[in-house]
This record gives C-alpha cells, structure tokens and sequence, in this order.
C-alpha cells in the first residue's frame, strides 16, 4: 500500500469524525433545548403569542359628609415605551410630537434603568385624542411604543384641599421592592395626606386581559383559551367627615393670605374642614409633573407644598391664657373671686412686662373676655413651670394628635427638663416662664392642636383623636363601613370648664375682644390672639367654638402677619362657623343607600 491509499483512508477518518461530531452537538443542543431549557422556550414562546394587558383599578372616589363628590376620576390616554424594542431614533421626533423638551425620554428612561428593560416606562399621561391618532396611524413604525387607557385623578368639583387629599405620584424604586406581590412598575400610590394614608383602600385591584399578537407584537384578536381574563375592580369609596361649604367658605377667605383654619366636631373628632395656605394645584400630579412646575413649587418663598395646618407651629399668644386659668382653677390656686390688678404691666425682678390696657382689678372670667396679660405673667409665675407644662401636655400641646394623615408636627412644650437640655442648668431663670403665660416665649403649637384645644373646651374635656374618614363603600360587596372615632378624656372637673367656657362666650357676646364676629343666630365662644413674630408683623390668631350650648363645631384659624386676632383670623372663623351651622342644613345628612352612593362614585367620571 502506498502514501496515498493511507491518506485516503485518514481524510474519510477526519470527515467521519467530524460528521459524528455535528450530529451530536445536535443532539445535544436538541436534549438541551427540547428537555434541559423547555419551560424557559415554552414560557419565551407564549410571551411572543399571548400578551397580558393590564387594567388599571380606578381609585375610590372621595365624598364629603353629605355624599358630594370632592375628589373624583376621569380617563386618560398614557403613552409607553418598552426599551427592549425600542429605536432611539425615535425620540427627537417623539418629543416633537409631545411638545417635551430635548432629552426627557433619555432622562425617563435613564431614571428607571434599574428596572427590567421588558418592563413598560411611562413617559406621558393624560395626552390628547390627537396624539392617539396619530400613534394609530403611525404604531408600525413605532417599535417599543404604546399607550394605555387609564383613569386619573378629576379635581374639578370646586374644592383645593391640596395639604389634606395628597396626590399620587409613580411609585419608587424602595418602595416597588418592598411591594412587588402588589405593584407593578409604573404604578400610582398615594404618596402623602389620604391618598396615603387609606392607599390600601383606594387603589382597588387590576385586571387582566390576555391578547393574541404575531412576532411583532401586533394584536392579532383576543386570546379566549380558558376564559382567564379578570375585571378590575375600583378602589373603596371614601366618605370623608369634610362638609364641602364650610371647606369651600375657608378656601375663598384665605385666596390671598398665608395661614391655616382647622375645624373639627368636638363630639367625635371628625375634620370639618381643613386648610392650609397657599394651596397647590393637584392637577399639576395628576399627571407627569414637569420640571418648571417642580422648580416653581420648591422655589417659591410662600412655600405652598408645606402643610402649615397640621406641620406649622407657632406661638400661639392670648389664645393660650386658658391653660394657665384652668390650672390655676384645677390645682386650688384661684377661684372665681381671685383678683389680680393690672396698672398696665407686670414687674418681675429688674424687668417689667407691659399690658396692652390698664385693666384694674380683674378676675380669671374678666382677665379671659379682655384678655388682661398682667393677669397672666402673674397666674404663670404662682403656677410654676412644670405645673404649667402638666396643664399644657393634658390639652394634647407637645405631642402629635394622631390625625389620619401622615404630615404631623408635635409643637413643643417647655418644661424644666427641656430649660436645662437647652440652656443649661443654670442658663435660664424664672423670667423665661413668665412670657409662657401669655403664649409667647419658647411654646410652639401647631392650628391642628390649637382646634383640638377648642374641642376640648366646648365638650368638657372629652374628644376624639382628630379624623377625616368618617366610613367607605366596599366597592365589591356594595357595604358600607363606619370608622369609630378613638375617644379620650383628659380628666378636668366640669366646674373648671363652666367657668373658662364662660368667660369664653363673654369674649364674643360679652365686652370682650372678639364682639366684632358676634351673630344673631349663633352663639359663638372663643378667644382672639395675637402672636409675636420675629420675621414681620403679627400672627392674627382665633379658637373657639359654636353654638355655646351645644357645640357642633370647634374652630382654629391662622392668619399669617395679619395682626390682631380680632380684625383677621375671627371673622373668617365666623364665616366658616356660619357655613357649616347655616339654617337650611339638616342636623344629619340625607341618608342615602349604599347602592346609590356607589352609582353616584362611578358618575363622577
């Protein structure tokens, strides 16, 4: 045998080898992907065929005390990009399209690159019927692009309530990891006030319809295999303690000041109305914020995304005497014919304490309806600091009411404890309590307690923990579901209310120094203050109360650099008070079914 006939029989040993070979990397790749990798290509598989469309729950609609609609919904387009198939071609003549800026959708995208790129963004809500039509038309040459058919928050039922509602805004990265069982990415949550709070209850849950689409993801028709489509279900309806009146008369007042009104039922803690000013526009996060409005919004020197009812605090001046008045009652220190004279001020040591008036003698039911310092800074200095600061704390000053919305401040109270931390044990004297009394110094309290304090006045001590939910509608069992107030008693003898209660009417109906907001119709106790401000003039402060006999309301109202209580914050107390008490008002709201107010929740778009 020659070279050649071995070199034959080797190539067709190589070329046989190889053949071998082949079929059974094929084979293997078969067993691989037919056995070994079979669910990951079934499960690609049905995602090219059948495509989950999720629909989003409507959120629950909010009512006031009287079944008006205050807070409701509309349908909105939302334009999507998915990143996987999309052309970043595209974007220059999409933002062109959408009227954005140069570079939004890179920043979009960027923003939520940590998520799955199969994964919907949304980069576009509540865009016009013109937009839609022109994606219709143009959808083939959009890889990546979609739209959706969603609700969206409808603010136009005549109410701001900006600070108390909240919003709703995409939720965040933190919180979609926590949550992911029950959020999606690109989801609205309540990000603050109810929204926030009752998110649970409002959010509803999603439904799911299954479509057929080619390799394009072009929709083929409905996938009807096993009937697996699921109707959204809306969110729980909300019926709020507000009274849309009283809420829209606070609103008009404060149109162009900075302040606050809080009022409350004292019987059971529910939120008559609740403001804080300036407002924000709700419609602006009813959709994507922009960033102008962002800017505008965190520049502005009013600061109107901060909730001065319930975060705010302030001195709260003469409106504050009560506290050192039923103490000095509850503790045996005075009584009804206690009298201090005021020559016009107070001398403590080397410095003396000016009163607004020469008062003469005076009592504690006097010193109240003329609001007489000199009784103050000399109740205050026999009371002593932490006598006083019991007092205070009993009221619910120093601590957080509890209200069911999330922005809270807790104020301060001064005591000894607090005297020595801040200035040292020997760095503050007797002097610095005697300006407590009078509710200026280092006392802070926020409108939400200072209508708490008036709650309490006009009910005797007892109340409930300041509320907004008063029930809600299960939108699936169509059942209605009241909330029960928490209430609580701060343990003060009757006979010490009757007589600061008293001296309360006098300072309206009396001689006092509220006489000005004084109605033919309802009796109304308060008492006026003004706060030192340090930053500008005055903070024109009022609390009080209505009717006298048998109060339905309690009131706080702020207004700031506004000077007297009387002249500012009291008549806009009265003209809430008169709105929420107005003759034509039932003593309960109309009573209507369940299954009504349901049918009112989903017309309200």
């Amino acid at each position: 045998m020659n070279d050649n006939h071995f070199g034959s029989i080797f190539r067709r040993r190589i070329i046989y080898v190889v053949i071998v070979g082949f079929f059974a990397l094929c084979v293997i790749q078969l067993f691989n992907m037919q056995i070994l990798q079979q669910p990951v290509y079934s499960e690609k598989s049905d995602e090219n065929s059948v495509k989950p469309i999720y629909q989003l729950a409507p959120r629950g609609i909010f009512f006031d005390r009287n079944h008006k609609v205050l807070v409701g919904n509309k349908p909105s387009f939302t334009l999507r990009i998915t990143p996987s198939n999309y052309d970043t071609k595209l974007t220059p003549y999409i933002e062109a399209i959408l009227g954005m800026s140069p570079g939004y959708i890179d920043r979009i995208l960027k923003a939520n690159e940590a998520y799955s790129k199969f994964i919907p963004r949304k980069i576009a809500r509540d865009v016009s019927f013109k937009v839609i039509a022109w994606y219709e038309e143009n959808s083939s040459k959009l890889p990546g692009v979609d739209y959706v058919m969603e609700t969206q928050r409808d603010y136009s039922f005549g109410i701001g309530g900006s600070h108390m509602f909240g919003y709703t805004k995409e939720i965040p990265l933190g919180t979609y990891q926590k949550r992911k069982s029950e959020y999606d990415i690109g989801d609205e949550i309540g990000f603050n006030g109810i929204e926030k709070t009752y998110e649970d209850y409002l959010r509803g849950e999603k439904g799911i319809n299954y479509l057929l689409v080619d390799s394009r993801q072009k929709t083929i028709g409905r996938y009807m295999d096993g009937g697996e489509d699921q109707q959204a279900v809306k969110g729980a309806d909300l019926i709020l303690s507000i009274d849309k009146e009283a809420q829209r008369v606070a609103e008009e007042a404060f149109k162009d000041k900075r302040g606050a009104v809080v009022a409350l039922d004292p019987t059971n803690g529910e939120v008559l109305a609740f403001l804080s000013a300036p407002e924000y526009n709700l419609e602006d996060f009813a959709k994507v914020t922009s960033n102008e409005v962002w800017r505008e919004l965190n520049t502005n020197p009013d600061k109107p995304m901060f909730n001065r009812a319930s975060m705010s605090t302030f001195a709260p001046g003469s409106t504050f005497k009560m506290i050192s008045a039923i103490a000095a009652l509850e503790e045996g220190i005075i009584d009804t014919n206690s009298k201090i004279n005021c020559a016009g001020g107070y001398q403590f040591g080397d410095r003396y304490f000016k009163c607004l008036h020469v008062h003469g003698s005076v009592d504690v039911e006097a010193s109240i309806e003329k609001s007489c310092n000199t009784f103050y800074y000399s109740l205050v200095n026999k009371l002593g600091l932490d006598l006083w600061s019991k007092y205070s704390k009993k009221f619910g000053f120093g601590a957080k009411t509890k209200i069911d919305i999330p922005e809270e401040s807790g104020g301060i109270v001064p005591s000894t404890e607090y005297y020595n931390r801040v200035y040292g044990k020997n760095g503050w004297t007797r002097g610095f309590v005697i300006s407590l009394g009078i509710g200026q110094g280092e006392l802070n309290v926020t409108p939400l307690q200072l209508a708490q304090y008036a709650s309490l006045f006009a009910n005797f001590g007892k109340s409930a923990h300041p509320h907004f939910l008063k029930s809600y509608v299960d939108t699936k069992t169509k059942e209605k579901y009241d909330v029960k107030p928490q209430y609580f008693d701060i343990g003060i003898s009757k006979k010490s209310f009757d007589i600061i209660r008293r001296a309360m009417y006098l300072v309206v109906q009396g001689a006092g120094t509220a006489t000005n907001i004084r109605l033919p119709d309802i009796a109304i106790a308060g008492k006026t203050g003004t706060a030192q401000n340090p930053h500008g003039k005055e903070h024109s402060i009022f609390v009080g109360f209505a009717p006298y006999d048998n109060p339905k309301i309690a009131i706080a109202v702020i207004v700031e650099n506004a000077g007297f209580g009387s002249t500012a914050a009291a008549p806009i107390a009265r003209d809430v008070i008169k709105a929420y008490l107005k003759k034509d008002k039932k003593e309960e709201p109309k009573n209507l079914e369940v299954s009504q107010l349901a049918e009112g929740a989903n017309n309200a778009h």
